[in-house]
């Protein structure tokens, strides 16, 4: 079993589960950003026929997992484990969606860095032997998410310059203990990290000391330097955050140079007017299963580091006056 641990935080395998199949449902405003050609499927509006926002949600899963299943050509019951999460009070989204699916299912919170969570968490059920295939999940809906977190959107309230857009998307990949695709090769998880952020309209500031402090310990852990990887992508931090990051991961003398990037940074054009960037548990779900997945199998990258960024805050704890801590997963995946 040690075998498979690497350094302080980190995990390898052997076997390297491969992701063979991905799937993405996106918003309006998603589609029409610089990446809306590589998403399988862009809705015409943000409610989707239903009455409420967070049916829309709950919908956008279950058609993903779907979706997912048909592109791969397999029954639910030839799936072993779903994982997923959102930003919902109790996971809701993910919760109702997945009633109607015959698979075992673990429910994750992670905030914005759960999609690199579940692809971890699916490699290591995979790769222990307890199952051949799992489905990693993601979602987030920008209206549900701004009304549970800040402000109802029919407001029409005036957002800070921090403030990043809640990306609305799915995003599922397939796990799987053989068969072809990028394969999972190791992953770092990280440690909660709270540096006294308190503006729920500045997540990058809080979530950077996290990935941050998560890159350094996968470099350490699998002694390696940045080079190794050609993108290193973090989940959403924003133009703020990754400001941040940048200096943070200078003063640990680690240079990451034009190879880091951010999924926030990646799925809107400036003139889309999202402040700093996107976020949301969809950001980097949709990022990864709709663009850079298809660059590892078109050759344009081969070896990705994917770090996950989530701030783990609720509307309570902010009302409370608590401060923001937050979390950073990193995933290795190569061709």
């Amino acid at each position: 079993m040690a075998a498979k641990k690497q350094g302080r935080q980190s995990l390898v395998f052997p076997s390297a589960p491969a992701i063979t199949h991905t799937f993405t449902i996106v918003g309006p405003m998603e589609g029409k950003g610089p990446l809306g050609y590589r998403f399988d499927t862009i809705l015409e509006d943000t409610y989707y026929g239903e009455r409420t926002w967070e049916k829309t949600e709950t919908k956008v899963v279950r058609e993903t997992v779907q979706h997912l299943l048909q592109k791969a050509n397999l029954p639910p019951e030839e799936v072993d484990f779903i994982l997923a999460g959102d930003l919902l009070d109790q996971i809701v989204a993910s919760n109702f969606a997945l009633r109607e699916l015959p698979i075992s299912f673990f429910g994750l919170f992670g905030a914005c860095s759960t999609m690199a969570e579940a692809l971890a968490l699916s490699a290591i059920l995979v790769e222990g032997g307890f199952g051949e295939r799992a489905i990693a999940v993601s979602s987030s809906h920008h209206n549900t998410a701004e009304r549970q977190y800040r402000f109802p959107t029919e407001l029409g309230t005036q957002r800070s310059p921090t403030a990043q857009w809640t990306v609305t998307g799915t995003g599922a990949a397939l796990v799987c203990a053989g068969g072809q695709g990028p394969h999972i090769t190791g992953a770092t998880i990280g440690k909660v990290i709270d540096m006294g952020a308190k503006d729920p309209n500045d997540m990058g500031s809080a979530m950077a000391p996290a990935a941050a402090d998560t890159i350094v310990r996968h470099f350490q852990d699998f002694n390696r330097s940045p080079d190794y990887y050609d993108l290193i992508v973090t989940g959403d931090l924003g133009k703020v955050g990754l400001s941040i990051l940048h200096t943070l991961l200078q003063q640990q003398k680690v240079d990451p140079g034009p190879r880091l990037s951010d999924c926030g940074l990646m799925i809107y054009r400036p003139d889309q007017d999202v402040h700093a960037g996107g976020s949301g548990c969809g950001c980097s779900a949709v990022v990864f299963c709709g663009h850079l997945y298809k660059e590892l199998l078109e050759g344009k990258n081969r070896r990705l580091l994917l770090v996950g960024t989530g701030a783990l805050l609720s509307p309570l704890t902010y009302q409370q006056n608590e401060s923001i801590p937050a979390i950073a997963h990193a995933v290795a995946i190569e061709v």
